[in-house]
Parts: structure tokens; C-alpha cells; sequence
């Protein structure tokens, strides 16, 4: 068994890379339409910045109360996290997006003729569960549909349409900021139902995920899909063969024409079973694979990246900047600094590793959040507006946000969706999903009040002090994954040294087990 493992592997990674064009457009336009549920949240977190600013006088809200309107939707959000993970395993990755496509729909258009502030809450739930079903099965379909060879470049495409959706906001807050104000909002937030459209449109087009069919026992329609999204016939049946002996299908067990293959479920109980081999008796290396996945998405967005989108405008005041217009025009140029360079790292991710490039990203981060917190220290302590600091606070801010895209953001989403085992890896991707909003929904919801108690500067303090103790979580228990298959990736976990290993050692699984 050994030996045939190691043939297959050895196949995959000498694998001749010329035969791709074909394969790889269908993967790519794959993972384009599956990513563009990611818009929907990048475009209502882009919006609120500068929607706020009108809702604020329109609505007369307090502080308190624009930061829940912000913050709420994240865990809002988390009910279609929770629920995305078995939905999907139910319906399939296709029609997940589908319905997360159309809920969105549904709380965009009630958000635009909301008429007073309980209503936009109840339209902001609405819009939060299609949110949570998108956050959780864009990256698992992109990665279940991509070949190995260009996972990273097609599975980051999630943080790319977020960036893509968050500039679109930006844009949007700028564009309808002239009208009345009691319409300009609601148009900003209502207009955001467009993208769920195309959505609904698009998704037409798609595959179904040939896990999700080997699952299913639909080995027939799952090597069409394979034979469309692989780089050759030969991975195609690599891939295959791979994703059978995760689900338990015989090797040698191949269905003719349309037929469906019994696949072996524990009924009612499978879901349990699932949270149960994930928290309360993981393998070593499951147990590491579950620090790994929670671990990113909580320094992901407690080192305050929705601090940063989300009241751009208030930090552009804070560091200076008076009116509307400079505040909205500042916002709009930070969205393109973070799509730039989302864009940047997408090309990079297969070729550097996803851990290097995650450990320079978020030094960089460390480095721009302590320079951001030290400028806007001294705007707020001086007398006369000192105008090197208000560029340098500017200039920290464009800084930390280019070094989050082209590390910290897409690789959270790239290496979460890849490292859990087939069987666990719905449910896996919603539980990093679920921690991912916690935590940005505490960031967004108490940056006025933290800024008010420790002063602006010290929050971006605080900040920096917690991605720092990031970098240090990353080096140590995060492995490379670049260029292993989904079914190899187990093998990568299990003890506590960050660098590329294979299978974990006797060392490391007691580490992981104590």
C-alpha cells in the first residue's frame, strides 16, 4: 500500500504541466462563478463604511448603534455558516450558492426601503445568513473543483471578488454620496441585490463538485467533471481514484453508464459523528488541522482588517482628513490598494507557498499597524494638524491593507478550505467560517467604543501587538500545503514544527495528543 501511495504521489508531482490550457479555462471560469458569491460580502462591508455616515444623520443613531448596525451581520452571518456545511453535503456545492445567491437577494432589496432602524436590523439578518452560506461554499467548491497544480491561484479567488466587492462599496458610497440624503443610502444598500442576480444566472453554467458526487456515489457524472477541470485524462483518474479511498469506495469499484454506486453513511448520525472526529476525539493530525484552520481565521481578523474597511472614513477624520468628499475619496483609493494586491497574490500563491507568503504579509502588517498606531498618536496629541503625520497615517493605512491582500487574506480562506480530510471538510470550512465572523463581528462592533477608552492610536496598538503574536502562531503550526493533493494533505499535519513535513512522526502526535 505504501509503495502504491507513494507511485500515485510521485505521479502528481512529476506531473507535465503543457497539456493545460483547456482544463485549466474550465477550472478558472469555475471558480470564477462560484467566488462571485464572495462579492456579496465585500460589497456590504464596503458600503457600510460610507453608508453609515448618512444613516447616521438620517436615522439620528447613536455611536452604540451604528456599531451594532456594522458589526451585526457577521453573526448574523453565522447561522448560514452553521447551516452551509450540511446544506451543502444535502443539496450539493451548486445549489448552496444558488440559495445563497437568492437570501442575499432578498435582504439587499428589503435593506434599500428599510424605513427606520429595527427594519434595517431585520433586513440586515436576512442579508447575513445568504452572507454566511457564501463565506463557506465559495472556497470549498473552488478547491473540490481545482487540480493541484493551480488550487491556490483558483481557491484565492474568494478574497479576490471580497476586495472586488469592497472597492464596488467604496465606489458606490462616492458615486450616490450627492443624492437626498434620505435616498442615497437606501440606494447604495439597495443596489447591492445586482450581483446575487448574475449570480443566480451564472451558476447555471457550473458543474456540480466531483467530490460532492463520489460522495454521493455518482462516479460516472464525477470523472466528466474531472476530465473538464484536471490538467490531463491521467490526473483526471489520480484525482479520482484519490477521492474514492477518502469516501470508502473500492478501488477497483467502477459504476457503468449512469449507474450510482452505494456509498457507506452512518445515516442521521453521519453530521454527529463529523463534530464529534473534528472536537471531541480527532486524530493528532485532525487536532492540528483544527488549530491550524480556527487558528487563521481568528488572527485573520483580530489583527483588525474590518476595523480598517469598515470605518475608513472615521480613521481618515481621526488622522485629519474634514470633509465627506476627502474621507469617501480616501476609502475608495484604500479598496484599490486591497484589489491590486489580492490580485498580486494570486499569482503568487502557487509559485511562492502559501506559507511564506503568509509570514511576509503579516510582518508587514505588524510593521504598517504599529506605524499607523505611533501617526495617529500624534495627530490626536497635536495642537496644529501636522500634515507629515496625516499623510504618514494614510500612507500606514494604504500599507497595512496591501500587505493583509496579498497574504493574510486570500491564504486564510486557500488553506482552511484544503487542509481537512474529505469527510470533514464541510463541516471543517464552516467551523473556520463561524470563527472568522465571531471575530470580526467583535472587532466591528467595539472599535468606536475601544477607540473612545484607549484612544485611536492605542486600538491600532492593540492590533499590532496581536498580529505579531500571528506571525508566531503561522511559523510555528502552520506546514506548507502548496502542491499537494486534497487526499495527501493529512499527511502534512500532526505535530507542531510549521515547516513542509509529510507524515507526522511518533514525536509530534504526542505533542498534538497531550
Amino acid at each position: 500500500m505504501a509503495e502504491e501511495k507513494t507511485s500515485v504521489e510521485k505521479s502528481l508531482e512529476d506531473f507535465d504541466p503543457h497539456n493545460k490550457p483547456k482544463s485549466n479555462n474550465f477550472a478558472f471560469a469555475c471558480a470564477i462563478l462560484a467566488s462571485m458569491t464572495s462579492i456579496l460580502l465585500g460589497y456590504d462591508i464596503g458600503v457600510m463604511s460610507g453608508a453609515v455616515i448618512y444613516i447616521k444623520r438620517d436615522l439620528k443613531l447613536s455611536d452604540v448603534q451604528i456599531e451594532i448596525l456594522v458589526g451585526i451581520i457577521n453573526l448574523f452571518s453565522l447561522i448560514g455558516s452553521c447551516l452551509a456545511g450540511r446544506t451543502s453535503d444535502w443539496i450539493g456545492r451548486r445549489y448552496t450558492i444558488v440559495l445563497a445567491g437568492a437570501i442575499f437577494f432578498a435582504g439587499a432589496i428589503l435593506m434599500g426601503f428599510s424605513p427606520n432602524f429595527p427594519f434595517l436590523m431585520f433586513a440586515r439578518f436576512i442579508a447575513g445568513i445568504g452572507i454566511g452560506y457564501a463565506l463557506m461554499i465559495a472556497p470549498v467548491y473552488t478547491a473540490e473543483v481545482s487540480p493541484a497544480s493551480s488550487r491556490g491561484f483558483l481557491t484565492s479567488f474568494p478574497e479576490v471578488f471580497i476586495n472586488g466587492g469592497i472597492l464596488l462599496g467604496y465606489i458606490s458610497n462616492y458615486g450616490f454620496s450627492k443624492l437626498p440624503l434620505e435616498i442615497g443610502w437606501r440606494v447604495m444598500l439597495g443596489i447591492g441585490a445586482i450581483p446575487s442576480v448574475i449570480l443566480a444566472v451564472g451558476v447555471l453554467a457550473m458543474p456540480e463538485s466531483p467530490r460532492w458526487l463520489v460522495m454521493k456515489g455518482r462516479l460516472n457524472d464525477a470523472i466528466k467533471v474531472l476530465n473538464k477541470t484536471s490538467d490531463s485524462e491521467q490526473e483526471a483518474r489520480l484525482r479520482l481514484a484519490e477521492i474514492k479511498a477518502a469516501a470508502g469506495i473500492p478501488e477497483n469499484h467502477n459504476n457503468n453508464d449512469d449507474d450510482v454506486v452505494s456509498v457507506n453513511k452512518s445515516d442521521e448520525g453521519e453530521s454527529t459523528t463529523v463534530w464529534k472526529e473534528l472536537f471531541l476525539y480527532p486524530t493528532p493530525a485532525v487536532r492540528h488541522i483544527v488549530i491550524a484552520a480556527l487558528g487563521i481565521h481568528f488572527f485573520q481578523q483580530a489583527s483588525g482588517i474590518d476595523a480598517v474597511v469598515l470605518y475608513s472614513p472615521t480613521i481618515f477624520r481621526k488622522a485629519g482628513l474634514e470633509s465627506d468628499t476627502e474621507q469617501l475619496l480616501a476609502t475608495v483609493a484604500v479598496g484599490l490598494a486591497k484589489t491590486v494586491f489580492i490580485l498580486v497574490a494570486t499569482f503568487l500563491l502557487d509559485r511562492v507557498g502559501r506559507r511564506p507568503l503568509l509570514l511576509s504579509s503579516v510582518g508587514g502588517m505588524v510593521i504598517s499597524l504599529l506605524t499607523l498606531a505611533v501617526s495617529l498618536t500624534i495627530v490626536d496629541h497635536s495642537r496644529v494638524r501636522k500634515m507629515w503625520a496625516v499623510g504618514l497615517s494614510i500612507a500606514s493605512v494604504l500599507s497595512y491593507v496591501a500587505t493583509f491582500s496579498i497574504g493574510a487574506g486570500p491564504i486564510t480562506w486557500v488553506y482552511s478550505s484544503e487542509i481537512f480530510p474529505l469527510k470533514l471538510r464541510a463541516q471543517g470550512a464552516s467551523a473556520g467560517v463561524v470563527v472568522n465572523r465571531v471575530t470580526s463581528g467583535v472587532i466591528s462592533m467595539t472599535f468606536l467604543s475601544l477607540s473612545d477608552k484607549i484612544s485611536i492610536g492605542g486600538a491600532f496598538f492593540l492590533f499590532g501587538g496581536i498580529a505579531a503574536c500571528g506571525w508566531v502562531f503561522f511559523y510555528t503550526l502552520l506546514p506548507e500545503t502548496q502542491g499537494k493533493t486534497l487526499e495527501e494533505m493529512e499527511g502534512s499535519f500532526g505535530k507542531f514544527r510549521g515547516k513542509s513535513s509529510t507524515k507526522g512522526t511518533n514525536d509530534g502526535e504526542v505533542q498534538l495528543a497531550n
